[in-house]
């Protein structure tokens, strides 16, 4: 069991340096993570019954 556990521990330290490597180095590829700069307008109808 901790056998299992210490994997589970080792596997996730590995997911999240491999997510903070590719945030970093992402741009370097091309990787755009910029959100949209749209302006979106949508009307609202409030009912004041």
């Amino acid at each position: 069991m901790i056998r299992l556990l210490k994997w589970l521990i080792y596997m996730a330290c590995l997911a999240f340096i491999g997510l903070v490597g590719y945030a970093y180095i992402g741009p370097f590829f091309g990787v755009d993570f910029t959100p949209p700069t749209d302006e979106i307008r949508q009307e609202i109808i409030l009912e004041t019954g």
